[in-house]
């Protein structure tokens, strides 16, 4: 990137947080060794007092090669040089240096020409984010404005690969200028509440007002294939791409994930009537190789023995690393003949399956002799789900047209809208017999009324970190055991310096789990630790027993300990699935009041939606009777639900919290059915904003505070209009009286969510019925008295 100069920021380039860092290890050390080092390293820094001060003038950085390179190499491990993609860069600048060898070597290969820049980059976006760190670094905010960040680099054969950037600001620190204005908390709300609003931001962050100085430490992943892979999905299940284009397109994602820069697709559908290979019949004009020039050929004439076995019987794949060898193993083989016209030298061709059921062929093909092989023939095992669905999906609209019946992506149509389903297949069966156009409309609904809610798992992210906390530290504790039995048999610095490192990591961690900790302990266990416990297993016989105990525990695909994680699963799982069975079971009794759409879906807990409305149910006179029935019956289960929540869990290790939300929308709206989805969607802009509400309304706040408007033992009902709350507040006296509800009632305004304004809610706890035996039928206890009664 060049020099910025529109920007909140002046950059400098400075190493003061590097040496606080050094200084710091320097003084917490107990190793005699790493403290001279460190010592070292900071005498050697005094004689470059302007890498402290901070260097302005980015155009003779070369100068600076060697003791950079120097003052940085405790960051940057020898060892770690041709493996490691990483560099030291200015921050905010297309500047980096110190890069490891296996990095200058893909900007070398790249070429002189090539300019290393971040991939669509929003200079807006980059503006506020110099703010963010500002207010962050400077101020204290922890306002989380982290996205991922991509390069794309081309390799030495021109295809472009991917990399996904890291970046380790800790060594950086913001100053303010004369020209800065200081940041009030009234002013910093301002700005979070008005996140891209550009003027708003540059308005209290003017160009040039800051000084950052540092450096950042840029590592990048090459994604090249997971890129691809994501690439090649939308790219199939986007119709809209199909066309001319998707040739090229195909070709390009294939090649980056195999880095064959000469690799071409094809495409051979397959008629399993009449056992024939047949040319794509949509506007992909992806070719066929198995045909060449044929529309259709019979599969036994097509190829040899050998691959209509392994296409046709076995759905394997048939590789041919050397076409020209094949050629001359089967003469007059069409196969091969074909593949020879059209120039592939070798190829793979790939059955694309469900289940038993060949649908299609998939050919990848190289002008260049063993290029493709069954080595790299795996690489397909990660796209061929995606192909076989949508090759699935497209077979299956065929079908649709062809056949008229409600295409098997409907098979999860609720009982209570088949009707409209099969009215459509009759309409269509109708019109084809009478030669007229046919084609299978759109399913939709109109003036119908929403229900929404949802009971969750309170602080899931919590849990789920706190077992993997818990599953770290027990697998580190292990280690360090393993080390201290060996520095008491066969004292060496090694295993020191290694213990060393797991007990940095494991008061790191015990401290904070952030999102790297997992990866990091990963990446030390492997290129560290499980090398030194082959060797110790070998040279100290005492420790096997220890070895074998830790390998024992961990498991063996991961090399990591999933205990806990695996008992939070486990313990998700079985609460969802109870929660769902229940309000499957209520939900049945739900239709006889009215008979409505109904569908749930499990997250960390369990949400439904439900529509209900007179063009739903022609055969039956709609009343909105009906709807404040249903919305009782909605708020009594809700009340029900947590109770079957919490008696899931006697007797359980882990104990869960929940929280229940439902949301009153009194307009009606319409809904269509998402064939691709298999579910009823809201339908048209207006409408959407209902489903903007449904995402982000379990996240609001009270107004004035930062506390959630879900809250364990509670029920919140969101709103809009005064009415509802009328309406919803009839409905709770009456199961106060019930014994469903307490009397702690809140009415409460929410803060304002992104594209969801003027929302209120009530608040009201609930009550818990014990099955332990009590003095009095169906007496109640309060949410604390239900917990010590699960703890008890």
């Amino acid at each position: 990137m060049e020099e910025l100069q529109d920007f909140p920021l002046q950059v400098q380039l400075s190493l003061t947080k590097v040496f606080e860092m050094l200084k710091k290890r320097m003084k917490q050390s107990q190793n005699p060794i790493t403290r001279e080092y460190m010592k070292s390293i900071l005498d050697y820094a005094e004689g470059y007092p302007e890498l402290a001060e901070g260097i302005k003038d980015f155009d003779n950085l070369q100068e600076y090669d060697e003791p950079l390179s120097t003052l940085l190499d405790n960051l940057f491990p020898a060892a770690l040089t041709k493996n490691e993609i990483k560099a030291a860069t200015i921050p905010f600048q297309n500047k980096i240096f110190n890069p490891t060898r296996r990095f200058a070597t893909i900007l070398e290969e790249a070429g002189p020409d090539f300019e290393l820049k971040i991939r669509d980059l929003d200079t807006e976006f980059y503006y506020i984010l110099g703010c963010v760190i500002i207010l962050n670094s400077y101020y204290g905010y922890e306002v989380d404005i982290s996205r991922p960040l991509y390069y794309e680099i081309p390799d030495k054969n021109g295809i472009i690969r991917s990399y996904r950037a890291a970046m380790n600001a800790d060594f950086t620190f913001c100053e303010p200028t004369d020209k800065a204005i200081e940041i009030t908390t009234e002013i910093a709300d301002k700005l979070i509440a008005n996140g891209y609003d550009y003027d708003l931001w540059k308005e209290y962050f003017p160009p040039q007002s800051w000084i950052l100085k540092g450096i950042t430490i840029l590592n990048l992943t090459d994604v090249t294939v997971d890129d691809s892979i994501s690439d090649l999905k939308s790219t199939l299940l986007s119709k809209k791409t199909l066309n001319e284009n998707t040739s090229q397109q195909f070709q390009e994602i294939f090649s980056a994930i195999f880095n064959i820069a000469d690799l071409r697709v094809g495409f051979t559908e397959f008629d399993k009537s009449n056992d024939l290979f047949t040319q794509i019949s949509d506007e992909t004009m992806l070719t066929s190789f198995i045909l060449n020039k044929d529309a259709r050929n019979d599969c036994r004439k097509s190829m040899c023995d050998s691959a209509y076995n392994a296409l046709i019987k076995d759905k394997s794949y048939f590789i041919i690393p050397d076409v020209e060898e094949y050629a001359r193993k089967n003469k007059h083989n069409i196969l091969a003949e074909n593949l020879l016209t059209q120039g592939a030298k070798s190829c793979i061709l790939a059955p694309i399956a469900k289940g038993n059921e060949l649908l299609a062929v998939l050919e990848l093909v190289s002008e260049t002799r063993n290029k493709l092989h069954s080595l790299n023939a795996t690489k397909l095992d990660d796209v061929m789900p995606f192909i076989v669905s949508t090759v699935e999906r497209k077979r299956n609209d065929l079908e649709n047209r062809i056949k008229a019946v409600i295409q098997s992506e409907c098979t999860s149509i609720h009982p209570s809208v088949l009707w409209i389903f099969e009215e459509e297949a009759k309409r269509f069966i109708k019109n084809q017999d009478a030669g007229k156009f046919a084609a299978f409309k759109d399913i939709a609904f109109e003036d119908v009324y929403p229900l929404y809610g949802q009971i969750d798992i309170v602080g899931s992210s919590d849990e789920r970190n706190s077992a993997i906390q818990k599953d770290i530290l027990i697998q580190l504790k292990m280690v360090d055991t393993i080390l201290e039995l060996a520095l008491k048999a066969q004292p060496m610095p090694i295993y020191e310096q290694v213990k060393f490192r797991i007990e940095e990591f494991t008061n790191e961690i015990k401290d904070q789990l952030n999102a790297n900790s997992e990866s990091e302990v990963f990446a030390l266990l492997k290129e560290e630790v499980n090398p030194l416990l082959n060797h110790l297993n070998t040279k100290i016989p005492e420790l096997k027993k220890a070895i074998d105990n830790y390998k024992t525990a961990i498991n063996k695909d991961t090399g990591l300990i999933y205990e806990n994680r695996k008992h939070y699963d486990e313990t998700v799982q079985l609460i969802n699935q109870n929660l769902a069975t229940f309000i499957d079971r209520k939900q049945q009794e739900a239709q006889e009041i009215f008979p409505h759409y109904f569908e749930r879906y499990k997250t960390d807990g369990v949400d439904h939606n439900i529509y209900i409305g007179a063009s739903m149910t022609p055969t039956s006179a709609f009343n909105e009777v009906y709807l404040y029935n249903l919305r009782l019956w909605q708020l009594s289960t809700m009340c029900e639900m947590e109770n079957h929540f919490y008696h899931k869990q006697e007797g359980a290790e882990l104990q869960l919290d929940a929280a229940s939300l439902i949301l009153v929308f009194s307009t009606t709206l319409s809904i269509r059915y998402r064939m691709d989805e298999k579910k009823f969607d809201v339908d048209g802009t207006y409408n959407a904003r209902y489903e903007i509400i449904k995402k982000r309304i379990d996240k609001a706040c009270i107004k004035g505070s930062d506390e959630r408007v879900t809250q364990k033992g509670k029920i919140a009902i969101i709103y809009s209009q005064d009415a509802d709350a009328e309406e919803y507040t009839r409905y709770i006296n009456y199961l106060q009286r019930k014994k469903y509800l307490g009397q702690e009632v809140e009415y409460v305004e929410l803060e304002d969510v992104q594209g969801v304004v003027g929302l209120k809610a009530i608040r009201v706890n609930v009550l818990y019925t014990s099955k332990l035996p009590r003095s009095k039928e169906n007496q109640t206890i309060t949410y604390d008295d239900l917990m010590e009664v699960l703890d008890s």
